[in-house]
C-alpha cells in the first residue's frame, strides 16, 4: 500500500498479482543480514542469498527494504543498538574520562570484530538512530568536563574517529598468503620485523629503537595505549573545570 512504512507491513501480504509474499519480519531480515555479514562479509550480501536463508524469493526482501545500501544501514544500526546496551552501565561512572574510556573500548571491540561495520558507521543517522545515540552518550560524558561547545565537538569527534579508524584498520582481512595458508600470520609479520631490524640505525633511529616492541605487540593493547594518550590530553584540557575529578 502506498505510504505504508516497512515497519508496519504485516507478514504474508499479497502483492497486486495475488501471490502471497514470504512471511518474514523486519527484525528477521535485519538479524539475518547481520549474521550473513559476520559469516561471509559484505560481498556475500545479496538479496538472493538473504532470501535463501530466510526461506523465500529475493523479491520478498524488497517488501522490507529498498536496496542493499538500506540493508547495510539497518544492519549497522542493529549492531549499534547492542553497543548502546553494553555501554549503559558506564554512564554512572564517577569520572567522565573513565566512562569515556569504557564506552570507547566497548565500541571498538564491536567494530573490530565486524570488518564491514566501520564503513557504514553513522553514514545515515536517519537509518541509524542508535549511531546518533552512541554519539550522544559519549557527548554527555564530555559535557561533564565543562568544555566549550567547540572543544566538546572536537573531543567527541577525536574519540569516535580514533575508535572507528583503528577498528577498521585492525578489522581488515588477512593478506592473501595468510588466507591461503602459504604462511602463518606470525611468519608474515616476521618479514617486516626482520626488514626493520636490518635498517641503518643512523637513518632509521626511531624504527630501530621500537622494533622489538613492534615484534611482540598486541593490537588491542596498542589501541588502548593510544586511547589513553588521547584521553589524557582531554583531561588536561578540562583541567580544574572537571567537576572535582
Amino acid at each position: 500500500m502506498a505510504g505504508e512504512s516497512t515497519a508496519q507491513r504485516p507478514r504474508g501480504r499479497r502483492d497486486p498479482g495475488g501471490r502471497r509474499r514470504a512471511a518474514h519480519s523486519m527484525e528477521a531480515v535485519v538479524s539475518e543480514t547481520v549474521a550473513l555479514l559476520d559469516e561471509a562479509g559484505e560481498s556475500a550480501l545479496t538479496f538472493r542469498a538473504l532470501a535463501a536463508r530466510l526461506g523465500g524469493g529475493a523479491a520478498s526482501i524488497y517488501w522490507y527494504v529498498a536496496s542493499k545500501e538500506e540493508l547495510l544501514d539497518r544492519a549497522t544500526d542493529h549492531v549499534l543498538a547492542g553497543v548502546l546496551d553494553d555501554i549503559a552501565p558506564y554512564s554512572g561512572e564517577a569520572d567522565p574520562i573513565d566512562a569515556l574510556r569504557r564506552m570507547a573500548v566497548t565500541a571498538f571491540e564491536a567494530i573490530a570484530e565486524r570488518p564491514w561495520l566501520a564503513s557504514y558507521f553513522m553514514r545515515d543517522t536517519a537509518m541509524q538512530p542508535h549511531g546518533l545515540l552512541l554519539y550522544e552518550r559519549l557527548g554527555q560524558q564530555v559535557l561533564r568536563l565543562g568544555l566549550t561547545p567547540r572543544q566538546s565537538f572536537h573531543a567527541v569527534s577525536a574519540v569516535l574517529g580514533y575508535v572507528v579508524g583503528i577498528a577498521a584498520d585492525l578489522g581488515q582481512g588477512p593478506p592473501p598468503e595468510v588466507l591461503d595458508g602459504s604462511v602463518t600470520r606470525d611468519e608474515y609479520m616476521d618479514r617486516f620485523v626482520d626488514e626493520w631490524r636490518s635498517l641503518d640505525p643512523e637513518e632509521f633511529p626511531f624504527v630501530r629503537h621500537i622494533v622489538e616492541e613492534f615484534a611482540g605487540h598486541d593490537d588491542a593493547d596498542q589501541f588502548r595505549a593510544g586511547l589513553d594518550l588521547l584521553l589524557a590530553g582531554l583531561r588536561l584540557q578540562a583541567g580544574p573545570q572537571q567537576d572535582g575529578y
